[in-house]
């Protein structure tokens, strides 16, 4: 709708510009992000990974749905616990604020001992996400904007559960742009469950070699000076109208 009275549309990535064939003038420039995209050098990753209780011998993955957390997700991770007493990875979950009591009495029913098991930390709220993603081997997420420009920015693996329902399904397609270059794989809200989960992540988790790849593959579509893209377009913009 806006295309048709826009004189600039700025996009994340190159795969949207043919979705808008009305559009004067389109340019890529990429999402603004607020993480800090320096890599931890080893003793900085020991230390967060100690600071977890974490093992570093085992594959972690990191699963979150936002700040307000994924209820598909979150119940996902209990199905799958409830079915599994040992795992071949372990699990940072973000569960969210409103739906971290709720887990957790989710666990009580179905008699997981989350206290007990070592692999699986779960959080209300994880406040330096950027530090974390850094230290996990996949991500587990939904598949906003700003999550796949922070992914290909720090790169790392991810498997996508993109948000039903939104306007032109966008999120799928955001996914895609990560899947396309064999740095994702998407799992279907409809579709997931314990069993898909854990069954793609150990899919992963067991090619050391091709997860290495995906994470080099999602940088691939990193773009470092997105303020700097925005700002000269504003710039451009305005001095036409002038």
């Amino acid at each position: 709708m806006l295309a048709k009275i826009t004189d600039t549309i700025l996009i994340s990535f190159e795969d949207a510009r043919d979705r808008i064939p009305n559009a004067k003038k389109i340019v890529l420039t990429g999402t603004p992000i607020k993480i800090n995209t320096k890599e931890l050098n080893e003793s900085e990753k020991m230390a967060m990974i100690k600071q977890l209780d974490l093992n570093n011998e085992k594959p972690i993955v990191l699963i979150f749905g936002g700040s307000q957390g994924a209820k598909k997700i979150n119940e996902a991770v209990v199905d799958l616990l409830s079915q599994k007493q040992e795992l071949n990875y372990q699990i940072i979950l973000s569960a969210g604020e409103k739906q971290y009591n709720i887990i957790l009495e989710q666990c009580k029913e179905k008699q997981i001992e989350i206290s007990n098991n070592k692999d699986v930390k779960i959080f209300p709220y994880i406040y330096d996400m950027g530090e974390v993603e850094k230290i996990s081997d996949v991500l587990v997420c939904r598949s906003g904007a700003t999550t796949i420009a922070e992914i290909s920015a720090i790169g790392k693996p991810a498997i996508f559960v993109p948000l039903p329902n939104v306007s032109n399904n966008h999120q799928t397609y955001n996914a895609k742009v990560l899947e396309n270059i064999n740095a994702a794989k998407i799992i279907k809200n409809e579709e997931l469950t314990g069993e898909k989960l854990d069954k793609t992540i150990n899919s992963l988790i067991s090619n050391k070699v091709n997860l290495k790849i995906m994470g080099e593959n999602a940088k691939k579509i990193e773009i470092r000076d997105v303020e700097e893209r925005i700002y000269k377009e504003i710039k451009e913009t305005l001095n036409q109208k002038s």
